[in-house]
Formats: structure tokens, sequence, C-alpha cells
């Protein structure tokens, strides 16, 4: 999906701060009260089982070796590894605070201050316990994401334990990765390889305000994949099928991608899926799988050129980007096979929602298809589109999934999708959601205007102006313009790279930070939400990722990232 000649862009927080000393955490707590003392961690600080919660205690900690060997239940699987993730960067991260002295200043109350020797973690009576990667898959009814973390909760003879108590083994996993952010390192000129926590004591009740929190992208998975749990974006769209490339495997239709794919090296194998899905739910993170069509399918020509419209024609005319190619309209043949696939492909996923696309219907193509063209003397595009859509989304009800389109097929061609079942991702514009709302659709924002993440290098095919547009993300407000009695249809949003002029070589920069940008606007969603204040946190966020490896740009000078509102306007 591409806006040509003014592709949207995204500008991260080119915004000032006034504020000194924050608890850094993004994104921001629900709700949040602190001290101004200060805790140092135990050279042996562990994060344990609660070993009053006799049912979570059972999925203790075993040896790697153990989770290697498949030796763990999914329960005791998921919790040993999101612990064992959490200890490691507590341990191997050395991050040091954003001040002139890197923190140096505090060696002297570090070394006098109280030891943290545990963080506890338990599931609330009334709780759910079962695994990261179960809950992660529910319907977003049902997710519950909530957590209380308070460090210390108690001491004894300058001995203290932190408690991290949730309702689901999720809403821990969220805990786990605030707390990673409130530990520090002194800097290397400091000699100290001391780990502390400071505004202590602090207890953080926290939420997010919706479901539907993503990041859509197409290349170099995994390695984003930490990062995105690290903001607590949830939810991974996987953009996998496009017109230039087909890369899916699929097991009944293998020679798709053997076709379709850009080489035989860049196919995602059914393990590589898999893997993936694995990989992200052991994060919080549910992949959201998309098969774009009937547009944007000019790659299933490769292997299947009699479902395909005008294949290999002048894209200009006929399609919005190349190559040129759609699946056709008013044939049987074509309907069967888009379903097969789609089942086929939701079948491999585990998410309760599967997108299937919808975007960017190219009417002129069809016009020039002697099957739809020739239907289209005897209905409608929009009945066409309806028989196609009626096909594919009954594939999915059958399956138990909730189908996800673009905003195309309802706005513009005015098909009821799914019979009001589905979820629209709003897209050409932020406006875009008010008309969706009045129609009863539940919608996900993918505003192109404020949430696109691929401009800034001007268009990518070639003889244009490059013009772009560039909008900011954190004054996104996902309720504008509509009712309060609306608001229950707003599921989210999510941060969309297109990766036409993005590969491994540039992924890091581009998306981040101003996709946690993105990930705070959709977990706090307050309409108080200030810029100045938020500053601050992002830089520490924004260090704290790089000190991790991950390349992301930054936000200003290093002068202003350690002196909070000395570069204020």
């Amino acid at each position: 999906m591409v806006l040509h000649g003014s592709r949207a862009y995204l500008v991260t927080l080119v915004l000032l701060s006034v504020l000194g000393s924050v608890i850094a955490v993004w994104p921001r707590p629900h709700a949040i009260s602190r001290g101004s003392g200060t805790v140092r961690l135990s050279q042996h600080f562990r994060i344990v089982i609660d070993k009053g919660d006799e049912r979570l205690c059972k999925a203790k900690i075993a040896d790697v070796s153990d989770m290697v060997n498949g030796a763990l239940s999914p329960l005791r699987e998921s919790l040993a590894q999101a612990i064992q993730r959490s200890q490691s960067r507590v341990q191997h991260d050395t991050h040091a605070l954003l001040r002139v002295d890197r923190g140096a200043s505090y060696l002297k109350s570090v070394k006098d201050a109280s030891v943290l020797t545990t963080l506890s973690l338990s599931i609330t009576r009334e709780g759910r316990r079962r695994p990261i990667t179960y809950e992660t898959n529910f319907p977003y009814e049902k997710q519950d994401e909530s957590y209380t973390l308070t460090v210390p909760a108690r001491c004894k003879k300058g001995l203290c334990t932190g408690t991290l108590a949730a309702k689901t083994t999720l809403g821990l996993l969220r805990g786990l990765t605030t707390f990673e952010q409130l530990v520090y390192s002194f800097p290397p000129s400091v000699k100290s390889n001391a780990k502390f926590i400071i505004d202590m004591p602090v207890k953080i009740e926290d939420k997010p305000a919706f479901p539907h929190r993503a990041f859509m992208l197409d290349t170099n998975i995994l390695r984003t994949l930490d990062t995105m749990s690290s903001v607590k974006l949830n939810v991974f769209h996987w953009h996998a099928t496009d017109s230039q490339s087909w890369p899916l495997s699929l097991p009944a239709f293998p020679e798709l991608a053997k076709a379709g794919a850009y080489s035989h090296d860049q196919i995602y194998s059914t393990s590589d899926i898999k893997r993936v899905q694995k990989y992200a739910n052991l994060r919080g993170i549910s992949v959201l799988l998309e098969i774009d069509m009937p547009g944007h399918t000019a790659s299933i020509a490769d292997s299947h050129p009699q479902y395909v419209a005008c294949a290999n024609h002048d894209w200009t005319k006929y399609a919005n980007e190349p190559p040129t190619g759609q699946l056709k309209l008013g044939d049987a043949n074509t309907r069967r096979f888009a379903s097969a696939v789609v089942k086929d492909a939701s079948s491999l996923m585990s998410s309760p929602y599967f997108s299937i696309g919808g975007d960017e219907i190219n009417e002129a193509c069809y016009q020039i298809d002697p099957t739809t063209s020739a239907a289209l003397r005897q209905r409608s595009l929009s009945s066409l589109l309806k028989s196609f859509f009626d096909s594919v989304h009954g594939v999915l009800e059958t399956a138990k999934k909730t189908p996800v389109v673009w905003e195309d097929i309802i706005l513009k061609h005015n098909v009821q999708a799914g019979g009001k079942k589905a979820i629209v991702m709003a897209w050409i514009s932020a406006s875009s959601v008010q008309a969706l709302v009045q129609k009863g659709y539940h919608v996900i924002h993918a505003a192109s205007d404020y949430l696109y993440l691929d401009c800034g290098g001007g268009a990518w095919v070639g003889g244009t102006t490059g013009n772009s547009w560039c909008e900011r993300i954190y004054s996104f407000d996902p309720y504008a313009n509509i009712t309060c009695s609306q608001r229950r249809l707003i599921m989210g949003g999510e941060a969309l790279l297109w990766s036409e002029q993005s590969d491994g070589s540039n992924l890091d920069p581009t998306t981040w930070p101003r996709a946690a940008a993105a990930a705070e606007v959709f977990w706090t969603n307050n309409a108080s939400r200030s810029a100045i204040e938020a500053l601050p946190r992002l830089h520490d966020w924004r260090y704290r990722a790089v000190n991790r490896g991950v390349a992301a740009i930054p936000i200003g000078p290093e002068y202003c990232a350690l002196r909070p509102g000395a570069c204020n306007l």
C-alpha cells in the first residue's frame, strides 16, 4: 500500500523537556508513585516465583538444557524464558542515567543503600495460570495485561524484596519489561559494577488503554520482535505477500513461493512461520498474518496466471505500484482458489484474527480482463467484490477467526465486510475513522498521515518529484471526531513500515524510536499526553535500546539528553 508523490511520514518527538528527575519508563504507566531513595541490586539478584503461589511455583525455573530439550510444559517454558530474558538484561545492560555525570553522584548513596535481593512474581487469586503463548492469542476482549509492580515491597535488616503481581502470565511479562527499565549501571569511569534503582520506593499499577498495539513489517522480523516487546507492542502485523513477491511457502500451495518469491533463498517455510510465531508469542506478541487480496496479487501470476487479471501491463494505468495483477472477479474457480489459500495460511496461525487485505483495487485492470469485464456487464464491482469476500470470510468464520480488512472495500466499494464482524484498518487518513464507526465497525488506526514510517526518502518509483509529508505521531488522538458511545469500537492502532525502501541495513533507524512513540500512544491514550514530559523518558529508552544493540536514531544531541530542559525554546 503506497502513496505516490506524497508519501506519508512520521516525525518522532522532536520536542523539548522541562523536567528534571523522572522515572524513565516507556510507555508511561497508568499510575505511578515514587519516593526519593535508592536501592542496590544484589550481585546475586534473582527473579523468582512467589512460594505462596503454589500452582505458579510449579513453573519454577529449570536448566536451560531442559528447555532446549523440550522438557518443560508450555506454562513453565514461557515463564522460564521470560524470567531468564529479564534476568539477563538486568545483569548485562550497562545503561547509565542520563545526567551530566551519568549517575556518578549516586555512588555513595548506592553503597549505603539497602540491597534488593529478589523480585517475586505471583498471579492474583482470581487470575489465570496459563502460558504466555496462550494468553497472547486470546481474543482482545479476554486479554488481561495489567500488573502491579512494587519495589521494594518489604525490607528486613537491609535486605529487600520487590513484588510483581498480575492476573495473567502476560501481565507478568509486561511488568518484567517495566522492571528492566528501572535498573541503571554506573558509567565506566566510576569503576563500579553495581546496579541500582532510584526514586524508591516505587509502586506502578499499569494496564493498556487499547488491546491492539501493533507494528506492521515484512522483513528482518525476529530482532524487531524483541524491541517491540520492550515497549509493550503486542501485535506483529505480518504483511507477508504483495505484488512484487510471494515468499510464503504454504503446505497446500508450495508453488506460490517457488515461482513467486524473489529467490529460493528468500522463502518462509512452514517451520519459519512457526518459529516466528512462537518467538513472538513468548514475548507477548500475537502474529496477525496478512494475505492481501484481490489487489496486490501480481506475484500469484507466476504460478497461477489463470486466476490473475491484467498481469504485466502498464502499471501506471492498471495498478498503484508495479507490477500489475490482481485476482479476477466473477470467476468461481478464482474464488475457490483464493478461499483455499486463505484456509491453508490461516491454519498455520494461532491468532484469532487474520487479514485478507482489500486495499487499492484498480478498476481499470478489471475492464481489460475478459473474465471480469464480462461479469461487470451483468453486475456491479461492489457486487462482485462482495461475492469474493463472502467466500473468503466464510473460510475464516469456519476457522473461528475474525477477518481484518483495509478500509477501501467498505468506504470506497461499499462492501459489508464479514457481516460487520470484520475489524477495519483505517489507513488513508485519520478522518476515515468517523465514517467507519458510524457504520458500526471496530477500527484499528493505521492512518498514513500519522502512523506510516516509510517517508523521508521520497517516492520509490522513478520519475517523480519525491514529495513527502510528515506528521507527528505523539499528537495522535485515537478518539478524535467520534462520540463517547463510539469509543468502544476503537481497538487501538499500529505503526506501519512498508519496506520498498527498507531492509536490514536501515530497519532499526527507520523504525526506532518512532514506533516506540506509537506504543505509548496506544498503551496510555492519555488526553493530556505531553511531549514535553515524554522526551526525557524517550531519550532514556532510546539510549537503553542502543545499549542492547538496536540502532535507534538519536532524538537530539547528547548534550540535551543529559540536561533535561536545557534545550527548551
